[in-house]
């Protein structure tokens, strides 16, 4: 009872504006101060009892950094400029806690990888025309299919409902052939019905066999669906949006960069494992390096927007000479970047290792976007502690193309 008598106060000093950060204590106060300040480099100095043990067990305990100071609770010091974590008796420079912490199993789950040599290019396509569609929509419909192993079909409902568009979550039964029979000629049917498909993100067939978005691409390949899939970009004029998982059907299904269902060879792009060869999950920044694409009509080429990924096989490769041709009809969309917002092949700001950088493409005419990170996980009060613009714009450009 008395835990949970705390745990209302903290309550209420949140809902009063009060705490500007918190950490629920796992191993000792010691370690919530050091997590809390890795990630902004914000100091800490200890004040008060001089004896406290900072490495004891503390279930149930927040540390939090307040506005002021608060009747409940112990003071357990102040935050500094300087990126230094004092405790008293002992005190340690944020990057050196950082740089012990991150090296614990770095021979086994590596956070680093070696830089590529090579320089990669600011591509720069600023857009001179885009398409358009021929019939104006007032409230366009975004069909969601969902697959075994999808898990972001409702952040991608909410994002699109945010921007005033309509959207379907169609789930793909794969329990029998039969099933799966029904439900591509569900999916046909509703994919008539919309003026947008989006593939959002997960893990389809848990990515197995032999790479991600094998199954939703076998399923797109079926005649009925690759047809409505076909009918709406090509004689509906109708958008196509791939993030992370769908970005990976996407590209093998050849919608991106190609605008066509093929069977795709060795030649074509690909995405494959990220470079330290496991999952990464953060916030990253990406350069827009072109906007011809109707998704991109809200951002101006060289704008820096962050945005969360969360992938294991997010690594684009493709050859020199077609990474030419993309770049030259402006179909690479965006790059990652590094603080100074130049594109790098630095793990920091490069977190699978992509060639030129890139993170996502289009088709050649800008009607079908795939990309790596999950701007349909951007919304209000989110990654308060990671400083930039999360605002790509693209579920609001999706509804300004069908209001033309």
């Amino acid at each position: 009872e008395s835990l949970k008598a705390v745990w209302e106060q903290f309550h209420a000093l949140c809902q009063a504006g009060k705490v500007r950060a918190a950490w629920a204590v796992e191993n000792g106060l010691a370690e919530a101060v050091m997590k809390m300040s890795f990630g902004n480099q914000i100091g800490f100095r200890a004040e008060g009892e001089a004896a406290r043990d900072w490495y004891a067990p503390q279930v149930g305990a927040l540390v939090a950094e307040l506005t002021e100071d608060a009747a409940c609770g112990m003071k357990l010091g102040v935050t500094t400029a300087e990126p230094v974590i004092d405790l008293g008796a002992d005190a340690a420079p944020i990057d050196e806690l950082l740089t012990l912490n991150e090296a614990v199993l770095e021979d086994v789950y590596p956070n680093h990888a070696a830089a590529e040599p090579a320089a990669v290019p600011v591509l720069e396509a600023p857009a001179f025309t885009r398409a358009a569609p021929k019939v104006g929509v007032k409230q366009p419909k975004v069909l969601i299919p969902v697959f075994p192993g999808t898990n972001c079909e409702y952040d991608s409902a909410r994002a699109v409902l945010r921007a005033g568009l309509t959207p379907e979550i169609l789930v793909v039964n794969n329990q029998s052939s039969q099933d799966v029979a029904e439900s591509v000629k569900r999916f046909a049917k509703a994919a008539r019905d919309s003026q947008i498909i989006f593939l959002p993100g997960g893990f389809s067939g848990g990515d197995e066999p032999e790479g991600s978005g094998k199954f939703i691409t076998a399923f797109f390949r079926n005649p009925e669906a690759a047809d409505a899939t076909m009918e709406l970009l090509k004689k509906r004029d109708g958008l196509m949006l791939g993030i992370c998982n769908g970005f990976q059907a996407l590209i093998k299904l050849g919608l991106v960069p190609y605008g066509e269902i093929i069977d795709t060879d060795e030649t074509c792009p690909t995405l494959t494992f990220n470079v330290i060869g496991r999952h990464q999950s953060r916030i990253v920044r990406t350069r827009i390096a072109s906007n011809r694409s109707p998704w991109l009509s809200r951002v101006q080429v060289g704008d820096v927007v962050s945005v969360p990924i969360s992938h294991g096989e997010g690594r684009f490769l493709c050859s020199e000479e077609l990474l030419g041709k993309l770049a030259e009809n402006g179909q690479i969309a965006t790059q990652y970047v590094d603080l100074s917002g130049v594109p790098t092949l630095d793990i920091e700001g490069n977190p699978n290792g992509s060639v030129w950088a890139v993170e996502g493409i289009t088709s050649p005419d800008g009607r079908v976007l795939g990309k790596m990170g999950h701007a349909e996980r951007v919304g209000p009060a989110l990654y308060k502690n990671v400083p930039g613009q999360y605002d790509l714009g693209l579920f609001d450009a999706a509804k300004d193309y069908f209001s033309l």
